[in-house]
């Protein structure tokens, strides 16, 4: 069922014609003048207008609402309906952007296939806007840690729902990603996806990015415009100017808005998603966020966690990122050694998922065309390794090896290290490591090592 809107100011006509579409199971709406036709546009905008030339108690003809339809919802098929005298016009309205005409006294069938034909034009001109704004990028959520599991879980209910969501963690944690998942998951996922990240646009230009703008009859569309029907994702909501909160607040209460140097309303229907590294009720208090804007923003409020907080999950997504890599980019299709997985697993990542891929990218490119990815290639200073409660490295080595081996190379080489300290001096290193003589010449004879005490 489409939703067509009938411009015509003889009363029998659009009675006629609204008769014949709902036959045909559409939704026909009604107009007899410019003043109703645009408020019935601005309202909600229709599939198709069947807009009739000549209009009498009208501030505006058929043209003018043609032009001034095609400026602002250039989506909109027309079609133009003519008396015989007027096809002139009516070829030239199609040269104006009219999907096609039809002359009065029309044919039923004649009117019905012009209605099907444009509706169908106007679907796949829909389907290539979303396409075209809907950028390539990936929406796969990769892991099986408990803190991934309760992030997938809240994200599977959030995706059902029309609710606005405030996605919170550290920086490369994959709040876009997350965000990306919700809109694919919801009734939402064939309409566009826009990001915008509040952090990269100047203030000067934030306003005409998002509200686009009129100058000299000319009109650019904005962010909020191109995300009509799908989701707006706000990225570094923080960075907003207090100005723009002001506005965008305007459009989540009413939304609508006007472009800049514009008059005209733009109606649009938008879910908006938002994402923050900051703390934004520190940032309420110093006045530096609307409060009124975070509890509009902020119904789902959704924490992403750092990959430290899900390190169990490093080894699937470096799995998936090799291989991503591979398909993507042509990469080497290379896989990790034991060792070099375990020193992924015990770096520290401030930079979270997005530092893990990218440090993964690096090795593909620098590194050989084959053979599995070694430990002596992952960079000394990519991150810290992670400590033990004591506050000693744990090295990928002395990881890999059990409890009773890891004790038994730690007591090799503590012992060696004590004995290089005291020159080889037996008392001394006893009485140090708090040792009978005797029984650290056992211990050391045990490990091996006996051979480099002197028998002072």
């Amino acid at each position: 069922m489409s939703d067509i809107l009938v411009i015509d100011d003889e009363q029998d006509i659009r009675e006629l014609i609204s008769d014949i579409l709902k036959d045909e199971g559409h939704s026909p709406r009604l107009a007899r003048n410019s003043q109703t036709a645009f408020s019935e546009i601005n309202h909600a905008e229709p599939d198709l207008i069947i807009l009739d030339i000549w209009l009498k108690d009208s501030e505006f003809d058929g043209i003018d609402i043609l032009k001034k339809t095609k400026q602002d919802n250039p989506a909109i098929p027309v079609v133009i309906i003519s008396g015989h005298g007027n096809i002139e016009i009516a070829v030239a309205a199609v040269k104006q952007g009219a999907y096609d005409f039809i002359e009065k006294p029309f044919n039923i069938d004649q009117l019905l296939v012009v209605v099907e034909r444009a509706l169908e034009a106007s679907m796949l001109r829909r389907e290539n806007k979303s396409l075209r704004f809907s950028e390539p990028a990936n929406c796969e959520m990769v892991g099986q840690s408990p803190a991934f599991k309760s992030l997938k879980g809240q994200l599977d209910k959030v995706a059902k729902t029309n609710g606005r969501v405030m996605l919170s963690g550290p920086a490369g944690a994959g709040k876009e990603i997350a965000a990306r998942y919700i809109h694919t998951n919801s009734p939402r996922s064939e309409a566009p996806f826009v990001s915008v990240n509040s952090a990269s646009i100047g203030p000067e230009q934030m306003e005409a990015v998002l509200f686009g703008s009129e100058r000299d009859g000319t009109v650019q569309p904005g962010l909020l415009e191109k995300a009509h029907g799908g989701v707006l994702f706000f990225d570094e909501i923080s960075e907003m100017p207090l100005e723009t909160q002001s506005r965008i607040l305007r459009v989540l209460v009413d939304q609508s808005f006007t472009r800049r140097g514009g008059h005209d309303t733009v109606r649009v229907d938008i879910r908006f998603i938002s994402a923050t590294t900051r703390d934004l009720q520190a940032e309420i208090n110093a006045g530096r966020f609307r409060i009124e804007l975070f509890h509009r923003l902020n119904v789902v409020p959704v924490t992403v966690p750092s990959l430290a907080d899900r390190s169990e999950d490093i080894s699937l997504l470096a799995a998936y990122f090799l291989k991503q890599l591979n398909t993507m980019q042509g990469l080497s299709m290379r896989s990790l050694t034991e060792e070099a997985l375990t020193q992924l697993q015990i770096m520290a990542w401030p930079g979270n998922i997005r530092q893990l891929r990218n440090t993964l990218e690096r090795l593909l490119i620098l590194g050989p065309d084959s053979g599995p990815i070694q430990i002596s290639e992952i960079p000394q200073d990519e991150g810290t390794a992670a400590t033990s409660e004591a506050g000693g490295d744990l090295t990928s080595s002395m990881m890999l090896l059990s409890l009773r081996e890891a004790r038994l190379a730690f007591e090799i080489d503590y012992l060696r290290a004590q004995i290089d300290r005291f020159k080889g001096n037996i008392s001394q290193t006893a009485k140090f490591v708090g040792m009978e003589r005797s029984a650290l010449h056992r211990k050391l004879k045990t490990l091996g090592i006996a051979g480099q005490m002197d028998n002072d």
